[in-house]
């Protein structure tokens, strides 16, 4: 019998409290070493003391409390007694900030942001002491009978990150007693912030020790929680924080004083026999942990992918009854906890866009398999923590931060998601009100004003609640749901009420923008829901499998359940990272991206009339309507990006060998022109809609940059190295694909109408013309600015090669731009027409021969 064993590693990157028993102690160091750590070599390496009998250590002044660790307080001292039947136990651990200050808060640190997370284990070392070893599950060989283990485990040592003399062994010799109080009060990775970078965000510079100390050790009986008070000297103001986001602004007079802040650290026991692993198939989305497995292939090594999930498994007592297919309850619920910190009014939404889950989790055979509560506060329940590990929950932010989000915590040896704290801020109200306002103001008259009805408000609280708790069950975003609706069907008063505009609540689908106010369609119609991909996913990904043994062992059930759940096309995933399929695009409706744009314009010309009107608020300046007027731009910019993306796409349908048809497939050049005459219509032909005086007066912007802007960034996303490559590799597969020839001819036809006829070219159109010439001559000559460059890398673009055709067609089109322009200039009698021709010549003639 082979003997199968945890994975060799890669390094990587019932309860009473302490609490209220504070203890302000400094970190004591050793002389020459760090704390808890091993001491110095030479000297007093030599002379490691040998544990003392127990009650000398834990003498009668000890307190002591019971749990994964028994944990003993000794005057200033927290001893952890670690019983040998968790030697060698993989133990998580998760960093959590409880409690911070104004001066941290950028994107991150804010109360319940985790800070880092890593796997432990502690095991006996020589000359009686406790090692701790940070773990890391990159690499896996399981057959411990075969040479390829021990060539594994040989090459992948785990890090010792900290050591402990053994001060005592437990009285029933069980165990070890180590002092862990020099460890939990020094700055280390492994119990506080993951990176420097992460302090560096949070302006965070070395700790002071005098100023920090141990606040509590909670032990549980699978967990401990520790929570620490650590001061830090105020470190200066990054740029940026995360994602671009301005970081928080610098102290006054620069980076000086310091900052504190309350820690939790979760010391979590992981399963000792992991959960059945379910590998990663890319056509349900699902997020993944991975490994590099040397037993796999024979004839080499294999990237092996596991999807995030709950551990749900039916009671063995009703394991007939699953079989047979009736639904029954699992073994263990899923539970989330309701921050009691939320204001009442919105528990109930929150609660029941985690309750919405429970009818998907049906799909997979389970009832009652999900359910929210709201959490006990400090009265009703003193020894419960919103920073446990052990509980899952949604935790209140009191943030400015237009957001949410649902990250969870898994073990990294099988996916198993083990809690999740999803980050509910308080401003994500303000986000959803702005979306409603913009793409349903036409057809629901709720959304006309600037402060919605608790019910509305609650609504979309739902929505949003439902969406991240289906991250937290291990759904990543679906962007290619929404494309598997018919535009014509999203007006459908009866089908969009009983099938929701998008099949799925993880795409970025928003609202339904297409419907239009003869259509008359309710709420049902318009908001999103959990729909028919949501519960495909849960099915796929928590159907239980009794008789297959082995992850691998249930790919070939699970292969034909998929290939069978895609011959309906609304279970298709499309995901989120794809730069190329215009079917996979957030913040998009339809099979149709042109159609359903159309429709959201025709409802944005209604509702931007309307503006003044409905974002107006007595003795308040003219703040809701620049930024509802923002809002419409930025919509009307979303539709220009999604038909954009049509132009040079190509489709991605992720199959199995057993599956007919091809993978990838170039977007048919009709579908490509008509997304040409698209923007020929609604943008590059001015939209001078958008230039409500009315509006622009009050708000200090004017027509002439909203739409530059609007027309330069759709030039930028089309005129580079990257979508003109991809018109080139289509016309080497067939000349019936749409060319970058057939590109160049109708931007130059659209954009250069007027020089046609002599006509005289407004100011606009001028903007146009020398942005378009522009993103040209930035191909044959590029420009060493580096905003450039940066704003063709935004969109995926890049420089061409001195080698590349895109260079030589470019060219072409700047000689025939130049050859119309000059005979255009010698007939226009309008004089600024004619200077801005002459301006376009001259920028060409120095691009194509630039020492002329």
């Amino acid at each position: 019998m082979k003997k199968i064993v945890l994975p060799i590693l890669l390094t990587a990157m019932a309860t009473v409290s302490f609490a209220q028993q504070r203890d302000t102690v400094a970190a004591p160091r050793r002389a020459g070493g760090l704390p808890g750590g091993p001491p110095a070599a030479g000297g007093a390496a030599n002379a490691k003391p040998a544990p003392k009998p127990f009650k000398q250590v834990i003498t009668d002044k000890a307190i002591s409390r019971k749990g994964l660790f028994n944990v003993h307080k000794v005057d200033d001292k927290f001893f952890f007694e670690i019983g040998d039947s968790i030697l060698n136990r993989d133990i998580l651990v998760v960093n959590r900030i409880s409690k911070a200050g104004a001066e941290t808060r950028a994107v991150d640190g804010y109360a319940g942001d985790q800070i880092g997370e890593n796997v432990i284990r502690f095991e006996k070392g020589p000359n009686n002491r406790i090692f701790m070893r940070k773990i890391s599950f990159r690499a896996y060989s399981a057959d411990s009978t075969k040479a390829m283990y021990q060539a594994v485990q040989r090459s992948n040592v785990q890090a010792i990150a900290a050591a402990f003399n053994i001060a005592a062994f437990s009285e029933d010799s069980k165990g070890s007693v180590v002092d862990l109080t020099d460890y939990i009060n020094s700055d280390n990775e492994i119990f506080y912030f993951s990176s420097p970078a992460m302090k560096t965000r949070l302006r965070l510079g070395s700790q002071i020790s005098d100023r920090s100390y141990i606040e509590a050790i909670r032990p549980f009986k699978t967990n401990i929680e520790i929570t620490t008070v650590k001061t830090y000297s105020l470190g200066a103001a990054p740029a940026f924080g995360r994602a671009g986001v301005p970081a928080a602004p610098a102290a006054p007079g620069g980076a000086s004083g310091s900052v504190t802040v309350e820690l939790n650290t979760s010391l979590l026991i992981l399963p000792k026999v992991p959960m059945q692993a379910r590998y990663y198939d890319q056509r349900v989305g699902y997020f993944t942990s991975g490994y590099t497995d040397f037993d796999a292939n024979p004839q080499g090594v294999k990237s092996v992918q596991m999807i995030a999930r709950w551990r749900l498994e039916p009671k063995a007592e009703d394991m007939a009854k699953y079989k047979r297919g009736e639904l029954v309850e699992p073994k263990k619920q899923i539970v989330y906890y309701i921050d009691p910190a939320t204001p009442k009014k919105w528990q109930p939404y929150l609660i029941a866009g985690v309750n919405d889950w429970a009818k998907a989790f049906e799909s997979a055979g389970f009832k009652n398999a999900i359910v929210a509560k709201i959490a006990p506060t400090a009265k009703q329940d003193s020894t419960w923590s919103l920073d446990d590990a052990s509980h899952s929950v949604i935790v209140y932010k009191p943030s400015e931060t237009e957001n949410a989000s649902g990250p969870h915590v898994s073990d990294p040896r099988s996916g198993e998601i083990l809690e999740t704290h999803i980050n509910w801020f308080h401003n994500v109200m303000k986000l959803v009100h702005d979306w409603y306002f913009i793409q349903t103001a036409a057809v629901d008259p709720r959304a006309r004003k600037m402060q919605f009805s608790d019910e509305l408000m609650g609504d979309l609280i739902r929505f949003v609640s439902s969406h991240e708790v289906g991250h937290t069950l291990g759904l990543r975003h679906n962007y290619g749901s929404s494309s598997t609706t018919p535009v014509e069907k999203l007006r459908d008063k009866a089908w969009v009420e009983d099938n929701g505009h998008t099949p799925s609540i993880m795409d970025y689908a928003r609202f339904n923008y297409v419907a239009q106010p003869e259509d008359k369609i309710t709420k049902a119609g318009l908001y999103p829901r959990i729909g028919e991909y949501d519960n495909w996913a849960i099915k796929w990904g928590y159907s239980y499998l009794p008789d297959a043994k082995t992850a691998a062992a249930e790919e070939t059930t699970l292969n034909k359940m998929t290939i069978e759940a895609l011959k309906n096309r609304r279970n298709w995933f499309g995901t989120e990272i794809n730069p190329d399929d215009p079917h996979s695009q957030n913040e998009d409706l339809g099979d149709n991206a042109m159609k359903a744009s159309d429709y959201g314009i025709k409802n944005l010309k209604r509702i931007i009339v309307q503006l003044p009107e409905w974002t107006k608020v007595p003795n308040e300046d003219f703040g809701n309507l620049a930024n509802m007027y923002g809002q419409l731009t930025t919509q009307f910019n979303r539709y220009m990006g999604h038909v954009s993306k049509n132009i040079g796409g190509i489709y991605e349908n992720p199959k199995t060998v057993e599956e007919a048809g091809v993978v990838y497939e170039i977007t048919p050049a009709a579908t490509q022109k008509e997304a040409m005459e698209f923007l020929d219509r609604q943008l590059f032909t001015t939209p001078t809609w958008l230039v409500q005086d009315n509006i622009l007066d009050q708000i200090g912007s004017n027509g002439i940059t909203v739409i530059g802007r609007s027309q330069d960034a759709v030039l930028t996303r089309l005129v580079n190295d990257r979508i003109l490559g991809k018109l080139l590799t289509a016309e080497a597969k067939s000349a019936a694909n749409y060319k970058i020839t057939d590109f160049y001819g109708d931007l130059q036809g659209i954009i250069f109408r007027e020089l046609r006829t002599n006509a005289p070219i407004d100011i606009y159109r001028r903007n146009l013309q020398k942005s378009y010439v522009g993103k040209l001559i930035d191909i044959v000559a590029p420009s060493p600015d580096p905003a450039a460059a940066a704003a063709i890398a935004a969109v995926g673009g890049r420089r061409a090669g001195g080698s590349s055709d895109v260079v030589s067609v470019t060219k072409a089109q700047l000689k025939a731009i130049k050859a119309l322009v000059t005979s255009a200039e010698a007939g226009t009698t309008d004089a600024m027409s004619k200077y801005h021709l002459q301006d376009l010549n001259d920028r060409i003639t120095a691009a194509l021969d630039p020492k002329g």
